[in-house]
């Protein structure tokens, strides 16, 4: 069984930092392209940042600079740190795995930032 399971979230002001981590069970991780996305009340989910096996990243435009994506494939985890957080980083973050040669897809439960003053 195939679990993706986020942590790290919660409410920050704005300029903070958080650190988003997702650990996943049930799968060969280096055979997946990790990536992070997220979805605000009343907008679409979107890519905010992803990982592929081989190290190589990219990030939505409205994020670079600020966050980093990361990984550690002996803990089949993967991280975001998050900085300079802006009160439109408001959403709730889901960590997603998905296959780099097949069309195996996972979603991990989500979990919230909120930053406010």
């Amino acid at each position: 069984q195939v679990q993706l399971v986020e942590s790290g979230g919660g409410l920050v002001q704005p300029g903070g930092s958080l650190r988003l981590s997702c650990t996943a069970s049930g799968i060969i991780f280096s055979r997946y392209v990790m990536g992070w996305y997220r979805q605000a009340p009343g907008k679409q989910r979107e890519l905010v940042a992803g990982i592929n096996s081989d190290g190589s990243t990219n990030y939505a435009d409205s994020v670079k600079g600020r966050f980093t994506i990361s990984s550690d494939n002996a803990k089949n985890t993967v991280y975001l740190q998050m900085n300079s957080l802006k009160p439109e980083d408001t959403a709730a973050y889901y960590c997603n795995a998905n296959h780099i040669r097949y069309r195996y897809d996972y979603w991990g439960q989500g979990t919230q930032v909120t930053v406010s003053s």
